[in-house]
């Protein structure tokens, strides 16, 4: 029987179960992204900022059409995490709009709702790339248009087909962006996306997602998503290996992996060419994965992670951050302007706070901070302007989000994408100079800053013809992975040499709390030894991911 509208109750379920289905694939949508660094990963990002409009949409009693959108709106732009996480917090700002004046949606008000909620997130985002969960997005509202268009009103046939189109889309995401196609993956943002709407298509059709409760407001604990025990890890294991085949595969060879690793776990990702077969799959017993995959021929770049031993962790670390937050209490005396710095080891925060910033958002790479910590922080800091420096590309759009949620202060959101660049960012301040004085000088001043960053590779790629294996050492700069070494002093080494012109005049190394003060002193003699013109400061970060935050200016 024809379906031809559905009403804020539905919706509800169908966001909630939307909601379970990404939290329940966040790990597998983390593995398909191509850059091998530690970091904040999108599927976790995504997982975050949906569970904090969850939370709220679970906490209604009742809902009717115009709460429920102001509870997945409200909530998702406050817990929007990492640029992933703000884009579709912003897909949902806008779908909210196009639904939050009826009393039951049809497939006409649904279309014009995915158009709204496309045109917003294209709004917010300054340079938009195709190939992205941006372009997965606007496909899926141009095929919503076209049915509408067409006369469609049956919902079931119009929610199935705008999802298969959006996965054909998603299947031409690697044509759009080079890097997807040389690694061999989809785009993570879009793959997160499609899942969304498929676990909403799931409670449409009387479906449930096996997961863990998702808690109102009021019952969930400070910083989580959903509450979960180490039993709500269905697979335990996280398994990866490459076949290198005895022979090609047929399409039915492969189908018949897939559905093997299937009947043994989930998050399954097959990909295969005529040399090779990679592999990822959740599950119990990796010995049996392992056995089938034998069959097809010998294995490398093997790799198994215990994942409610990673959960635990995870707990511990979250609990730490909660006791820390409990201990500030007193009010900030008031100022004309104010800092904010986003910012990881002691180290740092020390130089930060020596000179001048107000408040420290604990974060960075693996622990992007939400556009509710920043508006935390905007409030706790008792000035008329603000100043705020993200200090790392996946969090400069949660921070242009929270400026724009904030209505009785003026943010001032300065673009540093690298901790070097705060730093000089909060140095080039002048008192002297008015907010907008000083904005312009900032700005210029952190385009003078070439920035390396020496970490590890957690998985085996490549990237822009660079062979990059899981636990090399790696120098990041700004335009993307200038060194790759089994050495991590080589890998400093190159990074330097990259960074270093002959118009450098200092440069600022700042060692991680792994590095030891003598390792990093005698590595400094090293550089000193290979360009003695310049200037060199060593400072004691103390950051995590990091071994070597490295400034050249």
């Amino acid at each position: 029987m024809e379906r031809k509208e559905i009403d804020a109750g539905m919706i509800a379920k169908m966001f909630l179960s939307g909601a379970r289905n990404l939290e329940a694939k966040k790990e597998w949508i983390n593995e398909l992204n191509v850059f091998p660094v530690p970091d904040g990963d999108t599927g976790t990002n995504m997982t975050m900022t949906i569970l904090s409009a969850a939370r709220e949409v679970a906490a209604l009693q009742n809902p009717d059409m115009h709460g429920l959108a102001k509870a997945i709106a409200s909530g998702s732009l406050r817990g929007a995490r990492g640029n992933s996480g703000v884009i579709l917090s912003q897909l949902f700002r806008g779908f909210t709009k196009g639904i939050q004046a009826y009393e039951s949606v049809s497939v006409p008000v649904l279309a014009d709702a995915f158009t709204k909620a496309v045109e917003t997130a294209y709004k917010a985002v300054m340079k938009p790339k195709e190939g992205t969960i941006l372009t997965v997005a606007r496909g899926g509202a141009e095929k919503a248009v076209q049915l509408s268009e067409d006369g469609e009103e049956d919902l079931d046939r119009f929610f199935s087909q705008v999802i298969e189109h959006m996965e054909y889309v998603l299947k031409q995401t690697p044509d759009m962006l080079p890097v997807l196609k040389q690694a061999g993956v989809v785009d993570s943002g879009g793959q997160g996306l499609l899942e969304v709407l498929k676990g909403a298509y799931d409670a449409f059709l009387g479906k449930e997602i096996t997961a863990a409760p998702i808690l109102p407001v009021e019952n969930a604990q400070s910083g989580g998503g959903i509450v979960s025990a180490e039993a709500d890890i269905r697979f335990g294991y996280c398994t990866e290996f490459i076949i290198m085949l005895q022979k090609a595969v047929k399409k039915a060879e492969e189908d018949a992996l897939k559905a093997y690793l299937e009947s043994i776990g989930d998050s399954i990702v097959v990909v295969a060419d005529e040399e090779v077969i990679k592999v990822h799959v959740h599950t119990n017993d990796p010995g049996l994965a392992i056995q089938k995959a034998l069959s097809y021929g010998a294995l490398s770049h093997m790799k198994i992670d215990n994942m409610r031993l990673e959960h635990q962790e995870k707990l511990f670390r979250s609990f730490d951050h909660a006791a820390d937050r409990q201990a500030e209490s007193e009010p900030m005396p008031k100022k004309d302007i104010g800092f904010i710095a986003v910012s990881a080891g002691e180290g740092l925060n020390r130089i930060f706070r020596e000179l001048g910033v107000d408040y420290i958002i604990e974060g960075g790479q693996t622990m992007n901070p939400s556009t509710e910590d920043l508006l935390k922080a905007i409030e706790r800091v008792n000035a008329d302007t603000i100043f705020i420096l993200p200090n790392n590309k996946n969090i400069v759009l949660a921070a242009n989000q929270a400026k724009e949620m904030t209505k009785d202060k003026n943010v001032i959101v300065i673009p540093t994408s690298t901790v070097p660049q705060g730093i000089t960012a909060i140095i080039a301040y002048v008192p002297e100079l008015s907010e907008e004085e000083n904005e312009a000088v900032i700005r210029e001043e952190i385009t003078h800053v070439k920035t390396g960053q020496i970490t590890y590779a957690v998985r085996d790629t490549s990237v822009n013809g660079k062979e990059i294996h899981q636990g090399d050492y790696m120098g990041i700069g700004d335009a993307g992975i200038v060194a790759v070494s089994a050495d991590m002093e080589q890998a400093v080494l190159a990074t330097v040499d990259a960074l270093a012109d002959e118009e450098t005049e200092l440069l600022s190394i700042y060692y991680g709390n792994e590095i030891a003060q003598e390792d990093a002193e005698s590595l400094k003699k090293k550089i000193v030894g290979r360009h003695p013109d310049m200037d060199i400061e060593l400072q004691d970060g103390g950051q995590p991911v990091y071994y070597y935050l490295i400034s050249a200016e």
